[in-house]
Protein backbone atom coordinates (compact mmCIF):
# COMPACT_ATOMS: atom_id res chain seq x y z
CA UNK A 1 0.00 0.00 0.00
CA UNK A 2 1.25 3.47 -0.53
CA UNK A 3 0.96 6.61 1.36
CA UNK A 4 0.27 9.96 -1.38
CA UNK A 5 1.33 13.03 -0.32
CA UNK A 6 2.63 16.63 -1.72
CA UNK A 7 6.34 16.81 -3.37
CA UNK A 8 9.08 18.41 -0.91
CA UNK A 9 12.63 19.66 -2.31
CA UNK A 10 14.17 17.01 -0.50
CA UNK A 11 12.19 14.25 -2.94
CA UNK A 12 13.70 15.83 -6.03
CA UNK A 13 16.19 13.48 -6.87
CA UNK A 14 13.75 10.53 -6.12
CA UNK A 15 11.39 11.79 -8.28
CA UNK A 16 13.71 12.42 -10.86
CA UNK A 17 15.13 9.11 -10.60
CA UNK A 18 11.31 7.35 -10.84
CA UNK A 19 10.71 10.01 -14.03
CA UNK A 20 13.85 8.71 -16.22
CA UNK A 21 13.43 4.92 -15.39
CA UNK A 22 9.47 5.80 -16.11
CA UNK A 23 10.82 7.23 -19.55
CA UNK A 24 13.31 4.89 -20.65
CA UNK A 25 11.13 1.79 -19.65
CA UNK A 26 7.50 3.34 -20.80
CA UNK A 27 9.04 5.23 -24.29
CA UNK A 28 11.37 1.96 -25.28
CA UNK A 29 10.68 1.39 -28.80
CA UNK A 30 8.57 4.50 -29.40
CA UNK A 31 10.92 7.52 -28.54
CA UNK A 32 14.71 7.31 -30.53
CA UNK A 33 16.88 5.49 -28.23
CA UNK A 34 19.41 7.94 -28.34
CA UNK A 35 16.62 10.21 -27.13
CA UNK A 36 16.10 7.92 -23.65
CA UNK A 37 19.87 7.32 -23.18
CA UNK A 38 20.50 11.04 -23.31
CA UNK A 39 18.47 11.20 -20.31
CA UNK A 40 20.26 10.87 -16.84
CA UNK A 41 18.72 11.56 -13.20
CA UNK A 42 21.19 14.33 -11.93
CA UNK A 43 20.24 16.32 -15.42
CA UNK A 44 16.63 16.02 -15.16
CA UNK A 45 17.18 16.90 -10.91
CA UNK A 46 18.92 20.01 -11.62
CA UNK A 47 15.98 21.38 -13.97
CA UNK A 48 13.39 20.04 -11.46
CA UNK A 49 15.07 21.96 -8.68
CA UNK A 50 14.86 25.28 -10.66
CA UNK A 51 11.02 24.54 -11.90
CA UNK A 52 10.63 23.14 -8.22
CA UNK A 53 11.89 26.37 -6.85
CA UNK A 54 9.90 28.80 -8.66
CA UNK A 55 7.81 31.54 -6.52
CA UNK A 56 4.17 31.38 -8.00
CA UNK A 57 4.42 28.68 -9.76
CA UNK A 58 0.60 26.61 -10.51
CA UNK A 59 1.34 23.31 -10.84
CA UNK A 60 1.30 20.78 -7.83
CA UNK A 61 3.30 17.50 -7.31
CA UNK A 62 2.61 14.47 -5.28
CA UNK A 63 4.26 11.89 -4.44
CA UNK A 64 3.64 7.97 -3.81
CA UNK A 65 5.37 6.60 -0.59
CA UNK A 66 5.98 3.05 -0.27
CA UNK A 67 7.93 0.85 2.01
CA UNK A 68 11.45 2.55 -0.02
CA UNK A 69 10.43 5.84 0.28
CA UNK A 70 9.32 7.70 -3.23
CA UNK A 71 8.15 5.25 -5.75
CA UNK A 72 5.57 7.47 -7.76
CA UNK A 73 5.32 10.72 -9.27
CA UNK A 74 1.87 13.00 -10.36
CA UNK A 75 2.31 16.50 -11.74
CA UNK A 76 -1.06 18.40 -12.43
CA UNK A 77 -2.45 22.09 -12.87
CA UNK A 78 -4.55 24.44 -14.78
CA UNK A 79 -4.95 23.33 -18.66
CA UNK A 80 -1.79 24.53 -20.36
CA UNK A 81 -2.70 26.13 -23.52
CA UNK A 82 -6.85 26.95 -25.13
CA UNK A 83 -9.16 25.38 -23.19
CA UNK A 84 -10.96 22.14 -24.68
CA UNK A 85 -14.32 23.41 -24.28
CA UNK A 86 -16.58 25.98 -21.89
CA UNK A 87 -15.49 23.79 -18.71
CA UNK A 88 -12.54 24.52 -16.34
CA UNK A 89 -10.29 22.26 -17.29
CA UNK A 90 -7.32 20.71 -15.40
CA UNK A 91 -4.12 19.37 -16.86
CA UNK A 92 -1.97 15.56 -15.69
CA UNK A 93 1.47 16.93 -16.94
CA UNK A 94 3.32 13.97 -15.47
CA UNK A 95 2.49 10.31 -14.13
CA UNK A 96 5.10 8.14 -13.44
CA UNK A 97 5.78 5.50 -11.25
CA UNK A 98 8.97 2.76 -11.04
CA UNK A 99 8.65 0.30 -13.69
CA UNK A 100 9.22 -2.86 -11.18
CA UNK A 101 6.07 -1.73 -10.05
CA UNK A 102 3.36 -1.92 -12.62
CA UNK A 103 0.45 -3.21 -11.48
CA UNK A 104 0.53 -2.66 -8.03
CA UNK A 105 -1.83 0.67 -8.30
CA UNK A 106 0.66 3.16 -7.82
CA UNK A 107 -0.45 5.05 -10.75
CA UNK A 108 -3.90 4.81 -10.12
CA UNK A 109 -3.77 5.86 -6.55
CA UNK A 110 -1.99 8.68 -7.75
CA UNK A 111 -4.40 9.83 -10.44
CA UNK A 112 -6.88 9.34 -8.04
CA UNK A 113 -5.50 11.77 -5.79
CA UNK A 114 -4.64 14.41 -8.77
CA UNK A 115 -8.66 14.09 -9.38
CA UNK A 116 -9.66 14.84 -5.69
CA UNK A 117 -7.52 17.68 -5.78
CA UNK A 118 -8.37 19.11 -9.18
CA UNK A 119 -11.96 19.02 -7.87
CA UNK A 120 -10.87 21.02 -4.53
CA UNK A 121 -9.79 23.02 -7.06
CA UNK A 122 -12.69 24.09 -8.87
CA UNK A 123 -11.95 21.94 -12.36
CA UNK A 124 -14.62 20.00 -14.10
CA UNK A 125 -12.61 18.30 -16.71
CA UNK A 126 -8.78 16.71 -16.21
CA UNK A 127 -7.26 16.40 -19.51
CA UNK A 128 -3.67 15.03 -20.64
CA UNK A 129 -1.78 13.95 -23.94
CA UNK A 130 -0.42 10.75 -24.09
CA UNK A 131 1.68 9.23 -26.67
CA UNK A 132 -0.17 7.82 -29.86
CA UNK A 133 1.91 4.35 -29.69
CA UNK A 134 1.79 4.44 -25.65
CA UNK A 135 -0.80 1.67 -25.80
CA UNK A 136 -0.14 0.72 -22.00
CA UNK A 137 -0.17 4.21 -21.16
CA UNK A 138 -3.87 4.60 -23.45
CA UNK A 139 -5.16 1.56 -21.72
CA UNK A 140 -4.29 2.93 -17.89
CA UNK A 141 -6.31 6.36 -19.18
CA UNK A 142 -9.23 4.76 -20.65
CA UNK A 143 -9.80 2.62 -17.48
CA UNK A 144 -9.35 5.57 -15.38
CA UNK A 145 -12.55 7.17 -17.39
CA UNK A 146 -10.45 8.88 -20.23
CA UNK A 147 -11.41 9.21 -23.73
CA UNK A 148 -9.39 10.29 -26.67
CA UNK A 149 -11.26 13.72 -27.90
CA UNK A 150 -9.78 13.88 -31.28
CA UNK A 151 -7.53 16.63 -30.54
CA UNK A 152 -3.79 15.95 -31.59
CA UNK A 153 -0.28 17.48 -31.44
CA UNK A 154 3.11 16.23 -32.88
CA UNK A 155 6.23 16.63 -30.45
CA UNK A 156 9.76 16.66 -31.83
CA UNK A 157 12.33 14.06 -30.22
CA UNK A 158 15.83 13.87 -31.67
CA UNK A 159 15.56 13.44 -35.45
CA UNK A 160 11.73 12.09 -35.09
CA UNK A 161 8.13 13.99 -34.27
CA UNK A 162 5.68 11.28 -32.28
CA UNK A 163 2.08 12.33 -32.46
CA UNK A 164 0.50 12.80 -28.88
CA UNK A 165 -3.07 12.52 -28.19
CA UNK A 166 -5.18 14.38 -25.89
CA UNK A 167 -7.73 12.66 -23.59
CA UNK A 168 -10.50 14.31 -21.02
CA UNK A 169 -12.02 12.86 -18.32
CA UNK A 170 -15.55 14.89 -16.34
CA UNK A 171 -14.37 14.94 -12.73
Amino acid sequence: MVHVREMDAADVEAVSMIRVRGWQAAYAGIVPETYLAAMTVEGDAGQRRQWFAQPGRQARDLVALGDRGPVGWICFGPWRGEAPGPRRVGEVYALYFLPDLIGQGIGRRLLEEAHARMKSLDFEVSALWVLSDNRRGRRFYERSGYQADGATQDDPYDEMTLTELRYQRVL
